[in-house]
């Protein structure tokens, strides 16, 4: 039995979720959902799920998010040692009880140790594109995450506490048994044979039996109709930016919105949990949470802060992209869709209506950005995600 443990409070990992077990239910494989909680649960509606623990609230999801991985105090879990200690406890029991041989998660890192605890193994996404071999030719050598022991201290002392192997690096935060990597080579840059063939070689930076897989693109395709009002302000003629800046403080995407409302266009904003009402203008349109699949290739230019899925979603729409990385894995993002020339990266200092306005009138981004859709097109991500899950737990299949 295969077990997905969303993290609710990721939109992008909720949605990836969703994909994932879309892909596997179609093949056929034995599949249960179970989360923390938090306030993209309720795009999990349309499938059977369960709650482990008290359920996160939305304070709770947005201290988390903010302590994560680049955002927080390196010398922090995230959770505290309580919350770690009996969310592990209580995935392993729920393992235990549903007959659970594969774990497969986003960014519920308790599922590390709970899988250690369970005897089960444990396939990640999480680290998207942000794999050795990858970011090995991106990074100079004093930034190996592998070297670095941000964010473990917490799950340390708990999987020391409960006897259980811990989690050594940052690099390790980020890995499973097996990791999914979801993208093509040629934005990568290094081949699916390449990515197979890594192994952690003794590094103690490592988990010794950490693995990678190649497979295609997994971004959200979330069963949402598109609002009439929506569709009506993305028909209106000129130039429309999509602003998504999802699972990023408010304060971030009202200044963004503060800059780019000097450009004479529209902007729609994928306000999703936010209340940003009050920013509503004849050009500028807030939405709630917004089907992006829908509403991508309609602009002509979205703004993200560089996560995966939302340079996926860019990407697979022929739509240029301009990133506003939070963290070192949405920087990787950017730059590899950047190298291409369908991206632009914009630094604090740079002021986003003046890049914005460079990026529209240059025709060559969106082109660069149309080439990515072809290679996007011919590959089904999900299906060959469920694939190499399938193929790592050849019982359930």
């Amino acid at each position: 039995m295969i077990c997905l443990l969303p993290h609710c409070a990721y939109l992008s990992e909720t949605s990836r979720m969703l994909e994932l077990h879309r892909a596997l239910t179609e093949l056929g494989l034995p599949v249960r959902v179970a989360t923390h909680g938090g306030p993209h649960e309720r795009l999990l509606a349309g499938i059977p799920y369960d709650v482990l623990g008290p359920g996160l609230s939305a304070s709770r999801a947005a201290r988390f998010v903010g302590s994560a991985v680049g955002l927080g105090d390196p010398g922090q879990s995230m959770y505290d040692d309580d919350e770690i200690r009996s969310y592990v406890q209580t995935e392993a029991e729920y393992f235990r009880a549903h007959g659970i041989t594969v774990a497969v998660t986003g960014f519920t890192l308790t599922a590390l140790l709970s899988s250690r605890l369970a005897g089960v193994q444990v396939i990640t996404e999480h680290a998207g594109s942000f794999v050795p071999p990858v970011f090995e030719r991106y990074l100079p050598p004093d930034r190996k995450p592998a070297r670095i022991e941000a964010y473990c201290s917490g799950f340390n002392r708990v999987a020391e506490s409960l006897g259980i192997e811990g989690i050594p690096s940052l690099a390790a935060l980020l890995l499973g048994d097996l990791s999914l990597v979801p993208e093509v080579a040629e934005v990568l840059s290094v081949s699916a044979t390449e990515l197979a063939a890594w192994t952690p070689d003794g590094d103690p930076g490592y988990r010794p039996n950490s693995r990678l897989a190649a497979v295609g693109p997994l971004f959200a395709h979330l069963d949402l109709p598109l609002p009439d009002r929506v569709q009506k302000f993305l028909s209106h003629p000129g130039p429309t930016i999509y602003l998504a800046m999802t699972s990023t403080p408010p304060t971030q995407v009202r200044a963004a919105i503060a800059e780019l409302s000097s450009l004479d266009l529209r902007i729609l904003v994928a306000g999703t949990i936010h209340d940003l009402s009050d920013l509503a203008t004849d050009r500028i349109l807030v939405g709630a949470t917004l089907p992006s699949h829908l509403v991508m290739p309609q602009v002509d230019l979205a703004i993200t802060t560089g996560g995966q899925g939302s340079v996926q979603t860019a990407m697979a729409s022929g739509t240029p992209l301009l990133g506003i990385p939070l963290h070192i894995e949405q920087d990787l993002n950017v730059a590899l869709v950047e190298r291409l020339g369908a991206a632009r990266h914009a630094t604090p200092t740079d002021n986003l209506a003046t890049l914005a306005a460079q990026m529209l009138d240059n025709r060559s981004h969106a082109a660069a950005a149309e080439r990515i859709q072809k290679l996007y097109a011919a590959v089904d991500g999900p299906a060959q995600a469920a694939e190499a899950i399938a193929l790592a737990a050849p019982e359930t299949s």
